[in-house]
C-alpha cells in the first residue's frame, strides 16, 4: 500500500445544519434507494458536528406551482410553507433524485419549482434568501443520466442563489436496462453499489466540500452585498453599470 499523504485536520462544523430532501417516486421513505445513498453523506456530516435532517417529499402534500402557498391558487392543501422553514434554516441542501428516462424525477421538478417560488425573498443584506447557502445532489438509477441530472439541479440551485462547491454531486447507476438498484440485497449477502469505489469517493468528496464551503461562508458572514443588493438596485443604485442613455 502506498503511503497516505498528509491532509489538513478536520475542521469543527458544529452549528451547521444540513437538509437532505429525497424526491424519490416511492411513497414510503423506507423503500427508497436514493435515501440509502444520501444516508452515506449525512452519516459523515453527523460525525463532524453538522445537524442533519432528512425530508421525504412524498410524505407531504406539495403541489406543483411557482407560488409560496398554492392554497391561494386553487389547491386544497399545501405543506410547502411548513417545509420551507426547514429549507430556509439549512446551511446545506442536498437534493436526492432517481433517474427516469435520463431525467430527474417529476417530484424533483416540483421541489425546484417550489424553491423558485421563494426567489423573491431577500435576506437582511438585500440579497437572495438563498445567498450564503450551499447545495449538492445525489442521484441513483440503473441507466445513464447522473451528470445530466446533476447539471440541471446544480444550475437551478446556483441560479436561485445557492453556492455550488467543486464536485457537488454523487451517484450510482447500474448496467443499462432493467436491473438491481443501489442498496438492493445481493444473494449471499451484501448490497448493490455499496462497494463501488467511484461512488464512495464522489459521495465523500461532495460531502466534505459542502461542509467546507458552508463553514467558509458562515465564518465570512456570507457574501458582501456590494453589487448584489437587490433593494439598493430597486432604489436606484447601479454599482458602476453604465447607462447607455447617459453616454456622450
Amino acid at each position: 500500500m502506498p503511503e497516505v499523504p498528509k491532509t489538513d485536520p478536520a475542521p469543527d462544523f458544529t452549528g451547521l445544519k444540513a437538509l437532505f430532501v429525497n424526491t424519490s417516486l416511492k411513497k414510503q421513505p423506507s423503500e427508497s434507494h436514493t435515501k440509502l445513498l444520501m444516508n452515506v453523506s449525512s452519516a459523515i456530516m453527523d460525525k463532524h458536528g453538522v445537524a442533519t435532517e432528512h425530508l421525504h417529499m412524498l410524505s407531504h402534500d406539495v403541489p406543483p406551482g411557482i407560488y409560496p402557498d398554492m392554497t391561494e391558487h386553487g389547491w386544497d392543501r399545501d405543506d410547502w410553507p411548513a417545509l420551507w422553514r426547514k429549507v430556509k434554516a439549512a446551511d446545506i441542501l442536498v437534493i436526492g433524485t432517481p433517474i427516469w428516462l435520463g431525467e430527474e424525477s417529476s417530484v424533483c421538478r416540483i421541489l425546484i419549482e417550489r424553491l423558485y417560488a421563494m426567489s423573491a425573498m431577500l435576506n437582511d443584506k438585500g440579497q437572495s434568501v438563498f445567498y450564503g447557502k450551499v447545495g449538492g445532489c445525489a442521484v441513483t438509477g440503473n441507466e445513464d443520466g447522473i451528470k445530466h441530472c446533476a447539471m440541471t439541479i446544480g444550475y437551478a440551485l446556483s441560479h436561485l442563489g445557492y453556492t455550488i462547491p467543486p464536485q457537488a454531486d454523487c451517484g450510482w447507476i447500474g448496467e443499462a436496462g432493467p436491473g438491481p438498484s443501489y442498496g438492493d440485497q445481493i444473494e449471499g449477502g451484501g448490497r448493490v453499489g455499496f462497494d463501488n469505489e467511484f461512488t464512495q469517493r464522489n459521495t465523500t468528496i461532495m460531502t466534505w466540500n459542502l461542509m467546507h464551503l458552508a463553514k467558509m461562508l458562515r465564518d465570512a458572514g456570507g457574501y458582501s452585498n456590494h453589487g448584489n443588493n437587490r433593494e439598493a438596485w430597486s432604489a436606484g443604485a447601479r454599482f458602476d453599470h453604465e447607462n447607455p442613455e447617459y453616454r456622450s
